[in-house]
């Protein structure tokens, strides 16, 4: 078990697993830049988030993934590039954010690229991360947001033993605006929880979670 005193150290060369690799994202990378440009500025993000800052251009793309190269750096936050394991292809986000190492609490979110839905990245991803932040991070508590009526993620965190713990008021920002506000389903997992059963029926992967 990982010191709360101290910094994580991010596994190299990721997390491999499920037909998946999870990256460290590179600020400098022209492709990584790009990939995070769309999934923060795509339309079925945006339906369901409202981030702290827009992400409108790639100098606002980049500047975004310098800060969560630093929340990783700092152990407060894991942001991970989620990669075909076969080829490398970017297919979206995955992270632990607000991580309270004295409370043992992490807040899990998620996006997946127009294209790459419907193959069950964010479940597959979601799974990975969870298992890191248990085994590796030693948390002992996993905490999953997402606005009302988003039934799509119900069922992914529930699938991935995210089980529903209540309804949020007034919770989260109202998608394009930041004088309004929407309610929040919460769902949470615990170390000590069993781990989930497959699913036998694939469903597509729902819209995106990010609760940043």
């Amino acid at each position: 078990m990982t010191d709360i005193r101290e910094p994580y150290a991010a596994p190299a060369p990721g997390l491999l697993g499920l037909g998946l690799r999870l990256r460290r994202w590179d600020p400098a990378s022209g492709t990584d830049v790009e990939a995070w440009l769309r999934g923060r500025s795509d339309p079925e993000f945006l339906r369901w988030n409202t981030p702290l800052r827009d992400t409108v251009d790639i100098a606002d793309a980049r500047e975004s993934l310098r800060a969560k190269a630093e929340e990783m750096a700092a152990g407060t936050g894991a942001t991970f590039c989620v990669t075909d394991l076969d080829d490398g292809t970017i297919l979206g986000e995955v992270g632990l954010n607000a991580i309270d190492r004295v409370q043992s609490v992490g807040n899990v979110g998620y996006w997946v690229l127009p294209e790459a839905r419907g193959r069950r990245v964010a479940t597959r991803s979601l799974l990975l991360v969870t298992d890191w932040a248990f085994r590796e991070l030693g948390l002992h508590r996993l905490e999953l947001g997402h606005a009302l009526g988003h039934e799509a993620s119900c069922r992914t965190a529930e699938e991935c033993g995210f089980r529903y713990e209540g309804t949020l008021r007034g919770a989260m920002w109202e998608a394009g605006r930041r004088d309004a506000f929407r309610d929040v389903h919460r769902h949470g997992r615990l170390a000590t929880d069993p781990d989930p059963e497959p699913e036998r029926d694939p469903r597509p992967d729902p819209d995106p979670v990010d609760p940043r």
